[in-house]
């Protein structure tokens, strides 16, 4: 009887696909299987039935990997079309990109291409004893779908180097003690485990979560009366951008990559080759990382003019202004280049902190003005916050959107206040922390929670990184507009007064030498002191006690609050835009789903009570607000929408 080939997928009533490879004996990975493969990952993706999707084989054997016969046949005959046609978007893109969770229930052996189809699923479920390898050396070839990449990841550096190197395989029982398998389970429990495995998946909150951004960040491209109104985007040929440093060298860097002209002006010629040479490196940077080639670089950088008069700036499209936070500056600028532009050209600013309408006040262009808030470095993060203001036109935030797209920038609107959604929202951040510092809290616990958390830095350390000038220069402009719930803390001024300005001269909480990570430098612990004695705040003058619970909440609370105040506003269209802008404007953990959606799962209720607590004993930085109140009293969550009181 003739051996039966093939990949086969039955779906059953709890919503799991299983799809099965058949190929006696070992379910080696002929081209039909692949092809077989990549057609049932696809349906099964496609289906809504389909909750989950679990990888097996058939006769009690995983995959042996792909079928060597054909390796002996190539050596024979030098017929290299005898190869089988594989293809590495198996494992990047449908099963690793799937949004389906994808278990593998291995028994028998996974070895070579086997095992890699294994690694690349989401979790790996195995029978005792089976054989699990890269053997691939052995036959004078490199693994070659993704194991290279993917067995490091799980098993640590020096295993993985001795299992590729050696051609050694390991047990399941090993691989569970190295991470390689997730949990062991007797045979006949198998695929009934894997099953549950990833039901449990894609019910978790996890999976949730990252569906939920997965389709927030799809949403922030409908934007009510702009992208339905029937405009169409006009071309931005040419842009200028006025500021060489650190955010218009690497606003330059990002309109460059998409091969749009950009005329860089500064005030006088040693700024200009500063800013030029800043553009110079971020592409030599991303050279050197292998994320653009040397000729790509060279024809960006071909397309880049350095000026110091706006000459060039008859014919742009778009300005986009980014220099210091400094409103006459700002107002000069915007006075100047509305005279010397042609009438269709937007004119943005970069700006953080300042109102969009002060800076626009001496214009006649105000249908034209619009914020394009890039955040750091602006070439790598891709949030773009597209802030208008009540006179934006539609057709200027169509434009501003479809270039945010080319440059590869996720563009989220929002409306115009003081921070705009992403900085407002997470200006209580840096707060919590120095009050908690201030009550007697360990700083370095206070980032060691917060990181673990899911943060990638802690509000102190981020301090450092954005430089503790910065947060000295917007300190009154926040205060100044949301005086009532401000925690004033003298740490940044300390700080400052002692030299340490964070990453920018190498001192700050912690310490930064070039080539090292930053160290926790405890020679800071006596400014830290000076500043508790200042604000006087600690009970009876002692530290309080706190669990690490306790400091996420004293932290992210105030956070979600200020959220509550921006939807409450309608500073954003809908509450999946902030999350979408936390996530990667704060890179708040998109595993979390967000702030919103974080908040949603922590509950509202919760949240109010807890603040109201802290509020009654640490005052009106924690008072809860009026629209967390409301949907805490009225068992409502906080993304649910209401009657709009949206600005957009």
């Amino acid at each position: 009887m003739a051996k039966k080939i093939g990949v086969t997928m039955e779906v059953g009533n709890d919503g799991v696909a299983v799809i099965t490879i058949s190929n006696p004996p070992v379910n080696s990975l002929a081209s039909p299987i692949i092809s077989g493969l990549k057609e049932k990952f696809h349906a099964a993706n496609q289906r809504s039935d389909v909750k989950a999707i679990v990888l097996t084989g058939n006769g009690g054997r995983f995959s042996g990997g792909f079928d060597i016969n054909v390796f002996q046949q190539v050596h024979k005959t030098g017929d290299i079309s005898l190869m089988p046609e594989v293809s590495i978007d198996l494992v990047c893109n449908l099963m690793e990109d799937s949004r389906k969770p994808l278990v593998a229930a291995v028994e028998g052996l996974a070895l070579g291409g086997g095992l890699e189809l294994a690694m690349a699923c989401h979790a790996r479920v195995a029978a005792p004893k089976a054989q699990l390898g890269l053997p691939e050396l052995t036959l004078g070839v490199i693994p070659g779908f993704g194991g290279t990449q993917r067995l490091p990841r799980l098993v640590g550096l020096a295993k993985a180097t001795d299992m590729i190197l050696l051609s050694k395989s390991i047990t399941s029982e090993e691989g569970q003690k190295l991470g390689l398998v997730d949990a062991l389970v007797p045979s006949g429990g198998l695929l009934s485990t894997s099953r549950k495995w990833a039901l449990d998946i894609a019910d978790g909150h996890t999976a949730k979560a990252l569906v939920h951004v997965f389709f927030a960040q799809r949403a922030t491209s409908k934007v009510p009366n702009v992208t339905d109104a029937g405009l169409k985007p006009r071309p931005m040929k040419k842009v200028a951008v006025i500021g060489g440093g650190l955010m218009g060298s690497g606003i330059a860097t990002a309109l460059l990559l998409s091969n749009t002209r950009v005329v860089l002006k500064e005030v006088n010629p040693e700024y200009l080759q500063k800013g030029l040479k800043s553009v110079e490196a971020n592409l030599k940077s991303l050279v050197s990382r292998g994320k653009l080639t040397q000729d790509k670089a060279g024809k960006a950088l071909s397309l880049l003019k350095g000026v110091l008069d706006y000459a060039e700036f008859k014919d742009v499209d778009m300005v986009i202004e980014a220099v210091i936070e400094n409103i006459q500056l700002k107002q000069k600028i915007f006075k100047e280049i509305e005279e010397i532009c042609p009438p269709h050209c937007i004119l943005a600013s970069n700006t953080s902190t300042i109102d969009l309408n002060v800076i626009g006040e001496k214009t006649n262009s105000k249908d034209s003005i619009v914020g394009a808030h890039f955040f750091s470095p602006a070439h790598i993060m891709t949030l773009l916050e597209i802030v208008r203001t009540e006179n934006t036109s539609a057709q200027v935030i169509l434009d501003l959107m479809a270039l945010g797209k080319a440059i590869k920038k996720v563009p989220v609107v929002v409306g115009n206040c003081i921070g705009f959604a992403v900085n407002r929202t997470f200006f209580p951040y840096t707060q919590g922390a120095h009050m908690l510092v201030n009550l007697g809290v360990d700083l370095f616990r206070v980032d060691s929670v917060i990181t673990s958390f899911g943060m990638p830095l802690g509000p102190l350390q981020l301090g450092d990184l954005a430089g503790h000038g910065i947060g000295m220069a917007v300190k009154d402009i926040y205060a100044k507009a949301y005086g009532d719930r401000i925690f004033r803390s003298p740490l940044t001024e300390l700080l400052l007064k002692s030299g340490r300005n964070g990453k920018i001269n190498g001192r700050g909480y912690y310490i930064y030498e070039k080539g090292s990570k930053p160290k926790p430098d405890p020679s800071v612990l006596s400014v830290v002191e000076e500043s508790r004695k200042l604000t006087n705040i600690m009970p009876g003058g002692k530290p309080i006690s706190v669990t690490d619970k306790e400091i996420v909440e004293m932290i992210l609370f105030p956070v979600v609050n200020e959220a509550c105040r921006v939807l409450d506003e309608g500073v954003v269209i809908r509450a999946s835009d902030l999350d979408v802008a936390s996530v990667l404007g704060m890179s708040f953990p998109s595993y979390r789903g967000g702030i919103v959606f974080w908040a949603d799962t922590v509950g509202p209720k919760y949240i109010y009570e807890r603040l109201k607590r802290l509020s009654e004993t640490y005052g009106g930085f924690f008072k809860p607000s009026r629209y967390l109140e409301e949907r805490a009293m009225n068992g409502m969550l906080l993304s649910e929408p209401k009657a709009s009181r949206s600005r957009m």
